[in-house]
Formats: C-alpha cells, sequence, structure tokens
C-alpha cells in the first residue's frame, strides 16, 4: 500500500470519528400533494413570527414561491423573500442573506428551491449564532451553536438537502468549493410536495435526478457502512431507474414526481451518514470552475468514476446490477449510461479546457482524499476521467 492510501485510510477513520460525534438528525417530515401548507402551518404554530424566506430569482418568477408561501395565509407568519442565491452560492450570498435576516428581525429561515437554496440556508442560520468571516466555519463542527429554526422546502428532486446536515459554498474568487457541517445545520422540518414540482422542466428533472442517483450509489458503494444509509440507497436507485425517464418525459405525472421527491429525500438521508465520494470530488470543481450545475455534472462524471472504481467496487455494483435487473457491474455502468442518454445528458462538458485541466485535477483529489470512496483516486486517475470528458473540439 502506498503511503497516499494509508494516510488516507487514516484520515476516513477520523472522519468517521467525527461524522458519529455528529450523530443523527431528527426532524419533522411533510409528504404528499399539497405538504407545503401543512409546513407553513407547523413553522407558525412553533412560534416563527418573521420568517426568512431563502430563495432564487427564477423561483419567484415562476409563482413557485408565491405558490408555497401561500400555506402561511391566515397565521401569525410574516414573510420576508430573499432572492438572491445562485447556483453554487457563494460566502458574497450568503453574507447579503444574513444582512437581510438581521436588518428585519427575522426569527427562522424558510429554504424554498434546490440544494443551493438550501445550502445558503444553513450556513445563513449558521452565520445568526456565529458572528464573523463564514470561511471560519469551513469543516465539521466549526458551527457548534443552535442556529435559528430552520426549514427546507425542496423544489428539485435531486440533492436531498433537505435531509443533511452540511452545505457546499463557493468562493468566487478562488473558485474553492468548501463545506461547512455540524450537527446542528439540519432542518427542523422539510416538506416534500410534488405538486410543486409538475412544471419543473425536463433538463431539470433530468439533472437533479440524476443527481439523486449519484448520491445513491455513491453512498452504497462507500467503505463506510453505517446505520440504514445502504438500505435508502437501495431503493432510491430502484425508485430513480423507474421514475426518472418517466418525470422526463411526463413531467405533470404526480406519482412520478412523488416517486423522485422521495428517492432524492432517502439518498439525501443515505449520504448524511456516510458522505458523498470521488464523483463529486471531480463535479464540485466542473461547478465552481465553469458554473457547471451540479447534478449535470455528478450526471458527466458519474460513468467514467464508476468504470474507474471496478476493481475495488465490483461486488457492490455487481448487487446494484441484479437489484436492476442485470447481472454484472458493467452492465449496472451501461446502464446508468443509457439512463443518462434517456434523459438527455451529454457524454462530455463543453466548459471544460485542457488548459484547466490540472488546476482542477489537483482540487479535486485534494477533495477525494476526504471521502470515503472505495477506490483511491490518485492523479492518473483523475486525469482520465478529465480526458473523456473533454470535448473533442476543446
Amino acid at each position: 500500500m502506498s503511503f497516499a492510501k494509508c494516510k488516507h485510510g487514516l484520515f476516513l477513520k477520523f472522519a468517521s470519528f467525527m461524522m458519529n460525534f455528529m450523530g443523527g438528525a431528527s426532524y419533522m417530515l411533510f409528504a404528499g400533494e399539497g405538504s407545503s401548507k401543512q409546513l407553513c402551518q407547523y413553522i407558525s404554530r412553533n412560534g416563527v413570527r418573521k420568517i426568512l424566506v431563502v430563495t432564487d430569482k427564477p423561483l419567484v418568477e415562476l409563482g413557485i414561491v408565491g405558490q408555497a408561501l401561500a400555506g402561511f395565509e391566515g397565521t401569525d407568519t410574516e414573510t420576508v423573500v430573499f432572492d438572491a442565491v445562485l447556483p453554487d452560492p457563494t460566502f458574497d450570498i450568503v453574507e447579503q442573506g444574513h444582512a437581510v435576516y438581521q436588518e428585519n428581525g427575522c426569527d427562522g429561515i424558510l429554504a424554498i428551491g434546490g440544494g443551493s437554496s438550501m445550502d445558503a440556508a444553513k450556513i445563513i442560520g449558521a452565520m445568526v449564532t456565529h458572528p464573523g468571516d463564514p470561511r471560519d466555519l469551513v469543516g465539521m463542527g466549526k458551527a457548534p451553536n443552535a442556529i435559528p429554526p430552520l426549514f427546507a422546502l425542496p423544489t428539485t428532486s435531486g440533492t436531498g438537502s433537505e435531509a443533511t446536515r452540511g452545505a457546499v459554498i463557493s468562493d468566487s474568487q478562488t473558485h474553492q468549493k468548501s463545506i461547512i457541517a455540524g450537527a446542528n445545520l439540519g432542518p427542523d422540518a422539510a416538506c416534500i410536495d410534488p405538486t410543486l414540482l409538475t412544471g419543473l422542466p425536463p433538463h431539470i428533472t433530468a439533472a437533479t435526478g440524476m443527481d439523486a442517483l449519484t448520491h445513491a450509489i455513491e453512498a452504497y458503494i462507500s467503505v463506510w457502512d453505517k446505520g440504514d444509509a445502504r438500505d435508502k440507497a437501495r431503493a432510491a436507485i430502484r425508485i430513480i431507474f423507474k421514475q426518472l425517464p418517466v418525470a422526463y418525459s411526463q413531467g405533470s405525472d404526480i406519482d412520478a414526481r412523488d416517486g423522485m421527491a422521495h428517492a432524492a429525500y432517502m439518498a439525501g438521508q443515505a449520504i448524511n451518514q456516510v458522505n458523498v465520494g470521488n464523483v463529486h470530488a471531480i463535479a464540485h470543481q466542473l461547478g465552481a470552475e465553469y458554473g457547471v450545475p451540479h447534478g449535470l455534472a455528478n450526471a458527466m462524471v458519474l460513468p467514467f468514476v464508476l468504470e474507474m472504481s471496478l476493481p475495488d467496487a465490483r461486488d457492490k455494483l455487481t448487487e446494484l446490477a441484479v437489484l436492476i435487473g442485470k447481472k454484472s457491474a458493467e452492465e449496472f455502468i451501461a446502464a446508468v449510461r443509457d439512463l443518462n442518454q434517456q434523459v438527455g445528458i451529454p457524454t462530455t462538458c463543453e466548459q471544460l479546457r485542457a488548459e484547466d485541466m490540472v488546476a482542477i485535477r489537483d482540487r479535486a483529489v485534494a477533495e477525494a482524499n476526504g471521502y470515503s470512496s472505495p477506490y483511491y483516486m490518485e492523479n492518473d486517475d483523475c486525469d482520465g476521467v478529465l480526458r473523456q470528458l473533454l470535448a473533442k473540439e476543446s
């Protein structure tokens, strides 16, 4: 075993201890058609009188935020909308949101949107009880104080951030992505309402659905085996292979939307217990460097990383193959590629440039060292994945 792999193993033992120290999340979940109204009423009953709504402008313009907030009608809770969240939220954005929270005397936070809104909301909450530079909160357990009441209403079926205790944040200057995680950063209550998902465009349905699949697969093949992570991952994978093509082609199918919402939630629960892996390590860099949407980046990277992982993940990938009616690890990877094709995921990353690959590789490998992937990714491995992602015209 190389020194690097030995060091990686020691890090995983430490990280596993930290994940156990953080403990599990316990909160209320509302699910099913119209459940967003139940969440709003729950928030009001629990004494929140002025809530900061963390979201993005497109969701406001589409009327989805208004539809969700209609549940507060007739309650004593006032809403303050902060809609400046962008894909891959930055420290600048969360500082703006924190200022809006303080200026308006808010006493709770509701995230409406995808993972970016939920991540931003978690960090804004952490800033309320940890004054100073949010960059000081990067890492595990750096925000130990209880944060204001936090609630999550996802409008995509992908990140599962409504079930996790961590948030991803970007630095707009360095393009570096960081993780802020802690036992207090999970929502107090969340809602998965399929009626808010029926208008989701096909390309977003595809990218977020494949994001959820990535979470489930990486959780299942992780070297850690904690809690019920593998059970949750298996359930999510089975649903996604069945329901994602339906949700993609028939967006108004409420059963498919409901299935995908539950799958994303369970995949989020799975990674909450064992973390993500090499796919995310590379995808995060594509998002930070070029603004590639996170789910799309994961979807493009996933089959290449699974091929790279075959020497050490064959048994678990074979188990997943049987789960979806295939026989071998290779057939499972082929099924992932087929699913990508069915929902319009490109096979290469148009934004990727050859001259950026060394910097991207270095950041990806450094991040990967902190994950529980079955295969230790080194420079040559990552170079190989990036070369396959590079569009020919680059």
